[in-house]
């Protein structure tokens, strides 16, 4: 592969977290290129290598390419105590690249020791392997068992290439070129992270508007439908940022912009929409905030009684819809009616402008707020109605997300 040679990054692969793995063949080198690409097409990689693989190309190199530091030690005193595990929790897809004989073998047997194939069995994404070596070696029956082996296991490996080898042979054994691998690793993804490339915005939990220092109006709104939908959109590729009120389990991928107000909920939403693909209001905004909110605390011996006096709430979807570009953002609402729920969702769905909207009964008792499951109707613009049965609030954010992929431009 000449450092000149560049392939088009599948847009499935781009954005995504990978693992990239070099052992320890003269083929190493060429990570360095791959690496590179795929960082240029927006994908968030990490490397580990095994201590072969650093007496082809150093750390540093790789370091510098993916800004991030690389692993070679399975004790590495610095970071996660396991950084094997850390490793493979965080990366949506693995690339080992390239796979010698020696590590091929351990992959098929299950072993680990050394930091690549310990990330590889620790691993909770598809695996891809690239395997290069000499001519002779690939051909040997032993090897071609253990390649036979990692395919039967689920892991995708790619044939090497023909051509002339480090060795001065010509054979199978090289490299496969960067249009391979990555059409590999798109293979890899398709389906489990169809949301790759695409950024994600979320909103969850009930705004508080404050009455004084120690006070405020807010609603039941747990935020759990908003966590859940950031988790599966992160999960299935999404660059995620979740504006919320709530508080709940960080999840990886998603990051987390902490407000209060409706005023700040707009304001964060407003930050975040300009690059964004898509748009989920899953937040409870308060209709209604104090006309003025005191600046002390209200004191209960110092009042026979409180008055207060509400004005209407920002209008945050109404706001975001005026924004410059919001029209090439595809905008999800929800609607927690107690009546005539579809009724009231398609008026919201049209007078938001939304291009699809989820409307639950907050009436009953066996889902919605502080509850773990939910059920309802999504709307679409185009008079598509969906039914949502009653599930994990999870399991309903992949329903919703399946609806909405489906239909993004």
């Amino acid at each position: 592969m000449s450092p000149l040679e560049k392939s088009e990054v599948p847009a499935a692969v781009r954005g995504l977290r990978i693992a990239v793995l070099v052992s320890g063949g003269i083929a190493a080198y060429k990570a360095a290129d791959l690496v590179s690409q795929l960082v240029q097409a927006g994908c968030r990689v990490r490397v580990g290598m095994t201590a072969a693989a650093t007496r082809f190309v150093g750390p540093t190199t790789l370091h510098g390419i993916s800004g991030q530091p690389v692993l070679s030690d399975l004790w590495s005193p610095a970071g996660a105590p396991e950084p094997h595990v850390e490793l493979g929790d965080w990366a949506q897809v693995v690339l080992v690249a390239p796979a010698t004989a020696n590590t091929v073998a351990r992959l098929a047997r299950g072993e680990a020791p050394d930091l690549v194939s310990a990330t590889v069995l620790a691993a909770r994404g598809p695996v891809v392997v690239a395997p290069a070596m000499n001519d002779a070696m690939w051909a040997k029956p032993v090897v071609q068992e253990n390649v036979a082996a990692l395919r039967a296991r689920g892991l995708l490996v790619v044939d090497p290439e023909s051509g002339h080898l480090a060795s001065g042979h010509k054979g199978a054994g090289r490299l496969p070129a960067p249009a391979a691998i990555f059409a590999a690793l798109e293979s890899a993804v398709r389906g489990r992270y169809d949301l790759a490339g695409r950024r994600v915005v979320v909103s969850a939990g009930g705004t508080r508007e404050p009455i004084d220092p120690v006070r405020f109006i807010s609603n039941y709104s747990s935020g759990k439908m908003g966590f859940a939908l950031a988790a599966a959109a992160a999960e299935r590729g999404a660059t995620v940022s979740l504006v919320s009120t709530a508080q709940h389990p960080a999840h990886l991928g998603v990051r987390v912009r902490p407000v209060e107000t409706a005023s700040e909920m707009l304001a964060a939403l407003s930050d975040e929409l300009s690059s964004a693909d898509l748009l989920v209001m899953a937040a409870a905004v308060a209709d209604f905030r104090p006309a003025q909110a005191q600046g002390t605390k209200i004191r209960r011996e110092e009042r026979a009684s409180l008055t207060l006096e509400l004005e209407k709430n920002v209008d945050i979807l109404k706001e975001l819809a005026g924004q410059p570009g919001s029209e090439a953002v595809y905008r999800v609402g929800f609607a927690a009616e107690d009546a005539d729920l579809e009724q009231k969702a398609v008026e919201k769905l049209q007078r938001k402008g939304l291009n699809a909207i989820v409307a639950n009964d907050i009436s009953r008792s066996d889902i919605g707020f502080g509850s773990e499951h939910n059920a309802g109707v999504m709307l679409f613009r185009d008079g598509t109605r969906v039914t949502l049965d009653r599930t994990s609030k999870r399991e309903m954010a992949d329903r919703i997300l399946d609806e909405i992929v489906a239909r993004l431009p």
